[in-house]
């Protein structure tokens, strides 16, 4: 079982970047996919990106195409979000997820371990 703890949101105003990590414990993160998930008020989690166990592929939701990039360091056993031109509807709170399963992809039911999260806010 792995543990996980976010970290590195915060108050940015719109246009800004912050990086978020996602430290891991208690197994090592290459044995799984890793992704980025977040849930803003009132709605559903939603996913924003994914990583291959080895970090060699990639996935983005749309909405984050182009302005996100999540990239992972298997020695230190830290995945990571960095986030670039952000908006206002960029804020919640945003969640890291560990995977089993060999196929990485988007969906919130398939991954199995969560972290606590870590609020990114960005104002107008």
């Amino acid at each position: 079982q792995v543990q996980l703890v976010e970290s590195g949101g915060g108050l940015v105003q719109a246009g800004g970047s912050l990086r978020l990590s996602c430290a891991a414990s208690g197994r090592t993160i290459s044995f799984y996919n890793m992704g980025w998930f977040r849930q803003a008020p009132g709605k559903e989690r939603e996913f924003a990106a994914a990583i291959s166990r080895s970090g060699i592929s990639t996935y983005y939701a749309d909405s984050v195409k182009g302005r996100f990039t999540i990239s992972r360091d298997n020695s230190k056993n830290t995945v990571y979000l960095q986030m670039n031109s952000l908006k206002p509807e960029d804020t919640a709170v945003y969640y890291c997820a560990a995977d089993r399963k060999p196929a990485f992809g988007a969906a919130v039911v398939s991954y199995d371990y969560w972290g606590q999260g870590t609020q990114v806010t960005v104002s107008s």
